[in-house]
């Protein structure tokens, strides 16, 4: 078993062999959906934007399928405070940006952050990439079973305040469903889970993935909570 920081250069690939079957929407949808069935918010044309990549992370614990997450550090200039999934922009060392570039990133990014072991992780889909106007970013979201559980925590205090996993149960039950209302206006999906509320980008992923998945349940989308970004 090599970690990924030991095995640039080599290959990494993506798999649907010997996944679980609860896994098989989510294979469906990642192979079906279009850009803009995820979001409004698509690449610039011009190729502008930093290439970045996430990690959507599937594993299995002791109440069924759940997601991998980290809160950012409230230090970061970047999206501070905000439970996302782990990844960041690619290094040049993480290769081409349109091959497997994304792919090296997503793992990379995971193990700095989180601890995460990528020889526990089998790849299985890339969603289309997508764009976060504040940051700049253009983000492709790499999804993996968690094939191998090992050990997550906080690696650097400096880039992630914690780490944790969220039951899929508790992201589609209809009573931790929300709108979270910005304070210029927009208003997108949100989850209260964990002690926490999942909004903006990553929130928006998890929406359509449950949606297209047909995990999603009847929930009140006239339930706002609106977010406080100076706390």
């Amino acid at each position: 078993m090599t970690r990924a920081s030991e095995t640039r250069g080599g290959a990494v690939t993506l798999s649907k062999e010997g996944l679980p079957g609860w896994l098989d929407p989510v294979v469906h949808a990642v192979e079906t959906v279009e850009p803009l069935q995820l979001s409004r918010f698509l690449p610039p044309e011009d190729g502008a934007g930093r290439q970045s990549a996430v990690l959507i992370l599937f594993g299995e614990g002791e109440r069924g399928p759940e997601l991998l997450l980290m809160e950012r550090a409230s230090s970061l200039r970047s999206h501070a405070g905000q439970p996302s999934f782990p990844g960041g922009a690619l290094d040049p060392e993480d290769g081409d940006p349109l091959t497997d570039g994304p792919l090296w990133c997503a793992l990379r990014e995971s193990e700095e952050e989180t601890g995460l072991d990528p020889a526990g992780v089998q790849l299985f889909g890339v969603l289309p990439k997508l764009y976060i106007p504040v940051s700049g970013f253009v983000v492709t979201p790499v999804l993996g079973w968690w094939r191998e559980r090992t050990p997550v925590g906080v690696v650097d205090p400096n880039e992630t305040a914690r780490v944790f996993t969220v039951p899929v149960a508790d992201l589609t039950d209809p009573a931790n469903r929300a709108m979270a209302m910005h304070p210029l206006g927009h208003k997108g999906p949100a989850f209260l889970v964990e002690s926490t509320l999942v909004w903006g980008f990553t929130a928006g992923v998890i929406d359509r993935l449950l949606h297209y998945a047909g995990w999603e349940r009847p929930w009140d989308r006239d339930r706002l909570v609106t977010l406080d970004l100076r706390s």
